[in-house]
């Protein structure tokens, strides 16, 4: 039970409170609700149909995280994404899958978004390449519709947008995309995620998760300043 191999059954907590004198009745029964909420499966549990295995994992740590940091040079970042860009971007990847496939993945990506309007919402910060900005997924009407998307979103006061100008040049993270999974309980270590064609990488490991934040402050220095952000979506709208 400890390393997490099997599961926490009922029973063999309430034998364990036992043993350590934990006999208070409210204390055990908090604590053995906790058991029940534990073995409840979560909610992406029933997209397991279209859920990789080892996506499985992000999800449930994404639901769990108080802020995430994510840095992105190719398309928008999934929590930002409007529903019909989400539709585009994982038609490049799912061509030819049948379309009642293809809802049920837009489908699981707008669930995830729910993290930002939940009643605790998690704090996110993203920095995105201008080329992400710029390129037209889905055509026109789609990357018009993504970046009006984005201006309303980031008048949300837990949500913050940088955009990496194209005269920056290369920058310290220009390998590829990542995010940073920051959790409410500090005893918990950050989670690194790096995202492959078909499998990922969790890196937790303290040397690990300290690289990454020094380039994420890199990128965020190199990148224009918030304040700028609701500016460059007009200016790209504009020139659409």
């Amino acid at each position: 039970m400890e390393l997490g191999r099997v599961s926490f059954k009922e029973r063999d907590v309430a034998d364990l409170l036992t043993l350590y004198g934990v006999t208070g009745t409210q204390e055990r029964a908090a604590l053995l609700t906790l058991v029940v909420e534990a073995n409840a499966p979560g909610w992406w549990h029933r997209y397991g149909d279209v859920l990789p295995t080892w996506f499985q994992s992000y999800v449930g740590l994404e639901a769990a995280a108080s802020m995430i940091r994510t840095y992105e040079l190719q398309f928008v970042p999934g929590l930002l994404q409007s529903e019909e860009y989400a539709r585009a971007v994982i038609m490049l990847g799912h061509a030819g899958v049948p379309t009642a496939e293809l809802s049920r993945r837009v489908e699981l990506r707008m669930t995830r978004q729910h993290v930002l309007t939940r009643p605790h919402p998690v704090r996110l910060w993203a920095v995105v390449d201008e080329a992400a900005l710029r390129r037209p997924i889905g055509g026109a009407d789609v990357m018009r519709g993504q970046l009006e998307h984005l201006m309303t979103m980031t008048k949300l006061p837990h949500v913050t947008l940088q955009v990496i100008p194209f005269q920056a040049g290369g920058h310290a993270a220009s390998g590829g995309a990542f995010s940073i999974l920051r959790f409410p309980d500090q005893q918990l270590p950050d989670v690194v995620y790096t995202e492959q064609l078909t499998s990922a990488l969790y890196l937790d490991r303290r040397e690990d998760v300290d690289s990454y934040l020094e380039a994420m402050e890199r990128l965020c220095v190199d990148a224009d300043p918030p304040s700028r952000t609701h500016d460059i979506l007009d200016e790209i709208l504009n020139e659409m």
